[in-house]
């Protein structure tokens, strides 16, 4: 990729993608360490998403899918069937801020990721308990032990103080 910067190749990339994808329809597609989503909401509208192989596809998909679903809410039939050039979209800057963290901008994943801590505290805390447990298990047999042990030496002393008498 050292031939072409990384500016080309996302250029080059997003609209062949772009052209090869069909009106109404998202995909994925992966080249080397880059994905593209793609949604063509419109025969002269498509969103393409570029991400790294780790950014989650559902996320992707959703940010391609607001950004047109905006966008046609923005700028009538009219206005992007005679577009003769990009037409600016300044929500754009906005999105791409927000879905940096995709976990603070996807509720699903937001949910996934507390549900994920919150497994992870009950684990330490079960842990902590069993533990408690064991140590409670170790504590009562200690103390059977020590009252055997005591029952042993209270007959014993019994028996051996049994032959003297004390006045």
């Amino acid at each position: 990729m050292s031939v072409y910067s990384v500016e080309e190749f996302m250029r080059f990339f997003s609209t062949t993608i772009a052209e090869r994808t069909q009106v109404g329809q998202r995909q994925g597609i992966t080249q080397e360490n880059y994905v593209g989503y793609v949604y063509r909401s419109h025969p002269r509208l498509s969103v393409v998403v570029m991400t790294d192989k780790e950014y989650p596809e559902m996320v992707a998909i959703e940010l391609a899918t607001k950004i047109s679903r905006e966008f046609e809410q923005q700028y009538s039939e009219a206005q992007i069937m005679g577009a003769t050039s990009a037409i600016k979209f300044p929500a754009l800057d906005d999105y791409i801020v927000k879905y940096q963290e995709p976990h603070q901008a996807n509720t699903i994943l937001k949910v996934q990721r507390e549900l994920d801590e919150t497994k992870a505290v009950l684990h330490k805390t079960i842990e902590g308990v069993l533990e408690r447990g064991e140590k409670l298990d170790s504590l009562v047999d200690r103390s059977n032990d020590l009252s055997t042990q005591s029952k042993m030496f209270y007959k014993t002393a019994k028996k051996t103080n049994s032959c003297c008498i004390v006045m």
